[in-house]
């Protein structure tokens, strides 16, 4: 009786090697979502020298309840509005002239029932647990939209240039360290005339 012969066997030597491979491949072609966060830089736990009195005159407070809706010093806003809102506050410079809070490069209103000067006015804004998020945030960008209107001008005035291209170029590590560290004393001279004061209240659970 002839001898059967064995299943042929296959060469499994190369295949630690192709998985390999294959593991590379997916994870170098592989993108992974990250959750967008906001960029706030928060202040230092440091308790202050003294008690610092802060007029009510130099608060803009901003509300959004659970619908949605949004209220700028208790008055009922249209999104749209509210940049408009906070630039006028912003750039008030209501104090009188000769005063040490007196704002020469202010081109608002003067009220003197509204900010001093943009070094003294805060925006503080307030939600409410169910608030929608992504109300929460359109807001955030209008606010911070405020500022950085206000800081363009002011680069452009001084600089001919607008503040958010010198901020992102002096953020960029491609930029030379040279160009760095000339545009770090003009973005921090455009802070320093506008800074972002922008202060988050205590959710609401109402």
């Amino acid at each position: 009786m002839p001898r059967r012969k064995g299943a042929p066997e296959v060469n499994a030597g190369s295949m630690a090697d192709i998985a390999f491979l294959l593991l590379i491949f997916f994870l170098v072609t592989t993108t992974i979502e990250t959750d967008a966060g906001l960029d706030r830089m928060l202040p230092p736990m440091e308790p202050p020298d003294e008690d610092v009195v802060i007029k009510q005159k130099n608060i803009f407070t901003v509300n959004i309840n659970k619908n949605g809706q949004l209220l700028a010093e208790e008055e009922l806003t249209d999104l749209k509005d509210l940049r408009t809102k906070a630039i006028a506050f912003l750039d008030n410079g209501g104090a009188a002239s000769g005063t040490p809070d007196y704002c020469s490069f202010c081109k608002g209103k003067r009220n003197p029932e509204s900010s001093d000067n943009p070094s003294k006015a805060i925006i503080s804004l307030k939600n409410d647990r169910e608030t929608p998020y992504g109300t929460y945030i359109t807001v955030q960008n209008e606010l911070v939209g405020a500022y950085n209107d206000l800081r363009n001008r002011e680069a452009q005035r001084l600089f001919r240039r607008d503040f958010t291209e010198m901020e992102a170029a002096f953020l960029n590590p491609e930029t030379p360290q040279s160009v760095r560290d000339e545009l770090k004393e003009k973005v921090q001279q455009i802070k320093d005339l506008f800074p972002q004061k922008l202060s988050e209240a205590e959710t609401s659970t109402n």
